[in-house]
């Protein structure tokens, strides 16, 4: 007999999502340690291209990971993936810990990033093959809100550990990061798997059985679990015989996914929203922010994150996914040319670099008026950061996969993510000497590009169940721009199971109660509804 299971959708969510937590405590453990006097003596002022490796190792072990993720979740499930994923997580934290040069610190980040790989590319997914269609959204937003405490828990805890005199400060700061990990391992036996995972791998009786779990209590014959049921059995019979190997992401109009996936997700890093995240302390002291003030001041960015990401999660299953990939993208493209243009009218060459010890990766300066619209919009991009791309990057990307190829879809997504993250992480910093405040001027470029090809390229799926999503991406599909949230079929379908077992009695799942006179267990009516639903397709091809 195995363990308990938790079956209420927010709660799995929450212990599923400390996966993302893990990678905001990678981000904040760098972030908060950077500027301070202990790493830059350490480390002997790492600068240029080595703090780019360094800050970009995550983002280096993160590609490895999410191209291991798909064939991973697709032979052991999700949630064993998501497991497996931890096991990286705790060597990479024990070599960062022992470090002696920045090579171990980069291999600890790049072992870390491997755990990251798998868990942003696989949560996402696990969390939207147990939500509701209705309720979708707001779970895979929890996500982004994990990361989002992750990074603000751990900035602070960098913060407090600042304190600490030699190398004690940032060996303690790491370590703290075995703590989400053993948390996450403990939690994960708890969790159910995911039911399209167990029908893709001929698990039907489990699979209808934790349908019923999740959706109805346990009852599988409820009107929702049956056509939801249907609909996952219907479209996976079909895609079964569909393009085999790596053709199935490009062929009969795959492509469209593969593109709407890879591209939401690469648009996300290149917004230049994450810059801010890496490196705000570096671009608050070129507003002219030193020591406690900038720290204090950059962990208040975090939490104008979590609190502005709070608000989508009760309104991101209203508005649609479209209107805020859109009018995100529009706001925050502002917001870099204003800082960008404010730093190039009124940035002050310091060519040995700015603060006391003098920080080698920021060579400008702005002081005054214009250094205080500088935070200001800094905070406003973060703000409209985390209404917008931050969450529904995660969320689009995880929907628009069919169940066949929605693993390694994923991990594609994340792919094109942590590669752009990579060449952020890496360029940024030499970036900041060489072009100064051109690179906001880029950012805001690239912000307007992502608007453009989201309002050209990307369906509404807001409102509509993952097997619902393929019709939006075939060639018979309607245009992305005439999409709106809602209008989903399912409704209509259970309806249909409604009338079908008041005109059939007990010939469709109106058999003998629990089956404790007649024998019948869950599973055997599970197997009877597989049955009845094998039938049933094949009356609607005939």
């Amino acid at each position: 007999m195995g363990l308990p299971k938790i079956y209420n959708t927010y709660f799995v969510a929450m212990i599923a999502t400390v996966g993302g937590m893990l990678f905001g405590f990678d981000i904040s453990s760098m972030s908060a340690i950077v500027g301070t006097k202990q790493y830059i003596k350490y480390f002997d002022d790492p600068h240029g291209i080595i703090q780019g490796a360094i800050g970009s190792a995550l983002a280096a072990g993160s590609v490895v990971g999410s191209l291991m993720a798909g064939p991973i979740s697709d032979k052991w499930g999700r949630r064993d993936s998501i497991f497996f994923a931890c096991i990286w997580w705790l060597i990479g934290t024990a070599v960062q810990v022992s470090c002696k040069n920045y090579g171990q610190l980069i291999a600890g980040r790049i072992l870390n990033g491997v755990c990251i790989g798998i868990t942003s590319s696989q949560v996402p997914v696990y969390l939207a093959e147990i939500a509701k269609k209705d309720k979708r959204g707001s779970i895979i937003v929890i996500q982004q809100l994990a990361i989002e405490w992750g990074i603000f828990i751990m900035f602070f805890t960098g913060y407090g550990c600042s304190f600490i005199a030699g190398t004690a400060s940032f060996r303690t700061a790491w370590g703290i990061q075995f703590i989400p990990a053993v948390f996450l391992m403990c939690g994960l036996p708890f969790l159910p798997r995911s039911p399209r995972w167990l029908a893709k791998v001929g698990r039907e009786e489990e699979a209808i059985k934790t349908l019923a779990d999740i959706q109805a209590n346990g009852n599988i014959d409820d009107p929702l679990v049956v056509a939801e049921w249907e609909e996952i059995y219907t479209v996976l019979s079909a895609e079964r015989e569909s393009q085999r190997g790596w053709r199935k992401f490009v062929k009969k109009g795959m492509w469209r996914r593969t593109l709407a996936g890879m591209s939401v997700q690469a648009w996300q890093q290149m917004s230049g929203a994450n810059v801010m995240t890496y490196y705000v302390v570096y671009v608050f002291q070129m507003a002219g922010l030193e020591g406690n003030i900038n720290l204090v001041s950059s962990g208040v960015q975090y939490a104008l994150f979590i609190i502005f990401t709070t608000f989508v999660f009760f309104f991101i299953d209203k508005t649609g996914r479209r209107p805020l990939l859109i009018y995100g993208a529009i706001g925050m493209g502002i917001c870099q040319f204003v800082v960008g243009g404010l730093m190039g009218s009124y940035g002050i060459s310091v060519p040995g670099g700015v603060g006391d010890p003098p920080n080698s990766n920021v060579v400008i300066k702005v002081e005054g008026q214009p250094a205080h619209a500088i935070i200001a919009f800094c905070y406003l991009l973060i703000i409209i950061y985390a209404l917008t791309l931050a969450p529904v990057a995660w969320v689009y990307a995880a929907e628009v996969w069919s169940l066949e190829t929605r693993a390694t879809g994923m991990s594609l997504a994340a792919v094109a993510n942590w590669l752009f993250n990579f060449a952020l992480g890496l360029f940024t910093p030499p970036a900041f000497r060489n072009i100064t405040y051109k690179i906001f001027i880029i950012f805001g470029i690239l912000c307007f590009a992502a608007a453009v090809q989201a309002f050209f390229t990307y369906p509404e799926t807001c409102g509509k169940t993952l097997e619902e999503i393929e019709s939006l991406f075939s060639g018979e599909g309607p245009e992305p721009w005439k999409t709106k949230p809602g209008g989903s079929r399912l409704d209509a379908e259970i309806q249909r199971v409604i009338d079908r077992k008041t005109a059939d009695g007990d010939t469709y799942l109106q058999m003998p109660d629990a089956g404790n006179a007649t024998g019948v267990d869950s599973e055997e009516k599970a197997a009877h509804v597989t049955e009845h639903v094998e039938a049933d397709t094949t009356a609607k091809v005939e």
